[in-house]
C-alpha cells in the first residue's frame, strides 16, 4: 500500500470514504447527457470533447455530434470535413481527427468490438491513460483510474501529495493512491465523482471543504492548508507571434486559403497570414506593409495594395502561442488564383467553411458574421 494511504487511512476509512463519496455522488451527481448510459463511444466523445473545455460548452457540441454521428461506425464513415464541421468553435482540431481515427480503428482493427481495458484502450489514436481509465471504468467496470485535472486537485488535498502536477511522472503517484481507494464494484461512478467533487466543493478557486461530503477525509482542509494544494509549477507564458492578416475582397467574395495539414489549425480556412517576424526589420509600418505585400504577390500572383490607415489589431490566445494580427484590406478586380489553396467565398456562403475562432475574431473586426 502506498505510504501515503497506509499513513492515514485504515481499510475500514477507505470504506467509509467510498460510502460517503457514492452516497453523495448518487444524490448529487450531475445530470449530463453522456451520462444516461454507459455506451463507450458517447463515453469517448464526451471525453474527447471535455479536453480544454467547460462542460457547459461541450453540451449543446455534443447533442449535436451525436445527432450527426450516431454511432462510432457513422463517425468512422464520414468525411473528415463534416466531422471538422460538427467541430467548428470548440477549437483544438486534432481531437476532432484523432477521435474519427480511433472511430476508424474501432471498426477496422476491432471489427466493431470495443476493447475493454484501458491498457488496450491506449492503442487507439488520441486516447491517453485518462481517458482510457474514463472509458473502460465508465463503460466496462475496469477499476482504474481516471487521473485529470479534478483528480489531481482532489486527491493532492484529501492526502496532502506535494509530487508537482506539472511533472509527467507525478500521475503515477496519484494513480497508485486512487487505485488503492476505488472501490471494484463501481469504479466508474467513482472516477465520475471525483470529477463532479473537484469542479464543486473541492475546485481550484474558491473551494468549499466545509460542505464537501469527504470534508472528514480532507487533510488539507483539516489543516487549514486547502490552496496548498495542488502544487504546480507556473506554465511559461505563451510566445507572441505578429502577423499581417489579409482581408482581400473581390466580386466573387473573400480570399480563404486552406492551411497545411501539419502544424496549428490544419486543413482549416482562414485569411492569408503573413509573418511579421519573417520580414526585414524596418522602423516605418509602411515599409513592413510593402514587404507584406510584395511576399503574398510572389505566393500567390495577386499584386495588393493594402490599405493600413486604422488596421485594427486583432489577438487570439492559444496553449502555447498568442496570435497578435494586424488586419490589412484590399480590393482587387482579379479572381483567378495561380498558385494558392485558397477560394473565394461571398459572405453568404462563410457557414459552408471550417473556421477557426481566431478567423471569427477577424470576420467579427470587419463587420463580418457567418450567416
Amino acid at each position: 500500500m502506498d505510504k501515503r494511504v497506509d499513513k492515514m487511512w485504515s481499510q475500514t476509512k477507505i470504506e467509509q470514504f467510498q460510502k460517503a463519496l457514492l452516497e453523495w455522488y448518487d444524490q448529487e451527481g450531475r445530470d449530463l447527457p453522456w451520462r444516461q448510459d454507459h455506451d463507450p463511444y458517447h463515453v469517448m466523445v464526451s471525453e474527447i470533447m471535455l479536453q480544454q473545455t467547460q462542460v457547459q460548452t461541450v453540451i449543446p457540441y455534443y447533442h449535436n455530434f451525436i445527432a450527426k454521428f450516431p454511432t462510432v461506425a457513422a463517425l468512422a464513415a464520414a468525411p473528415e470535413a463534416e466531422v471538422l464541421k460538427a467541430w467548428e468553435g470548440l477549437g483544438y482540431y486534432s481531437r476532432a481527427r484523432n477521435l474519427q481515427t480511433a472511430a476508424k480503428q474501432v471498426v477496422q482493427d476491432y471489427d466493431g468490438v470495443w476493447p475493454q481495458t484501458a491498457a488496450e484502450l491506449q492503442k487507439l489514436q488520441g486516447i491517453g491513460p485518462y481517458t482510457a481509465g474514463a472509458i473502460a471504468s465508465i463503460a466496462f467496470g475496469e477499476p482504474v483510474p481516471a487521473v485529470d485535472g479534478n483528480a489531481f486537485r482532489v486527491f493532492a488535498r484529501l492526502f496532502k501529495i506535494d509530487a508537482d502536477i506539472a511533472q509527467p511522472k507525478s500521475r503515477g503517484i496519484f494513480a497508485d493512491v486512487i487505485q488503492q481507494v476505488m472501490p471494484k464494484d463501481r469504479p466508474g461512478d467513482f472516477n465520475q465523482a471525483i470529477m463532479d467533487l473537484g469542479s464543486t466543493y473541492m475546485r481550484a478557486k474558491d473551494p468549499d471543504p466545509a460542505h464537501s461530503p469527504v470534508a472528514a477525509f480532507d487533510q488539507s482542509y483539516l489543516d487549514d492548508v486547502v490552496l496548498d494544494y495542488p502544487v504546480k509549477t507556473k506554465k511559461a507564458k505563451p510566445v507572441v507571434k505578429h502577423y499581417f492578416a489579409l482581408g482581400i475582397h473581390s466580386e466573387a467574395g473573400w480570399l480563404f486559403v486552406q492551411r497545411p495539414s501539419t502544424g496549428m489549425l490544419g486543413d482549416l480556412w482562414m485569411f492569408p497570414l503573413i509573418n511579421q517576424d519573417d520580414l526585414p526589420e524596418s522602423a516605418l509600418e509602411a515599409e513592413a506593409i510593402e514587404s507584406a505585400s510584395a511576399q503574398f504577390a510572389e505566393e500567390s500572383g495577386l499584386t495588393l495594395e493594402f490599405a493600413n490607415a486604422g488596421a485594427p489589431l486583432v489577438k487570439h490566445t492559444f496553449t502555447h502561442q498568442q496570435w497578435q494580427m494586424t488586419l490589412l484590406t484590399a480590393e482587387t478586380p482579379t479572381t483567378t488564383l495561380k498558385y494558392l489553396p485558397a477560394r473565394w467565398v461571398p459572405v453568404d456562403q462563410l457557414d459552408s467553411l471550417t473556421l477557426p475562432t481566431v478567423q471569427k475574431k477577424l470576420l467579427a473586426a470587419l463587420g463580418l458574421e457567418q450567416k
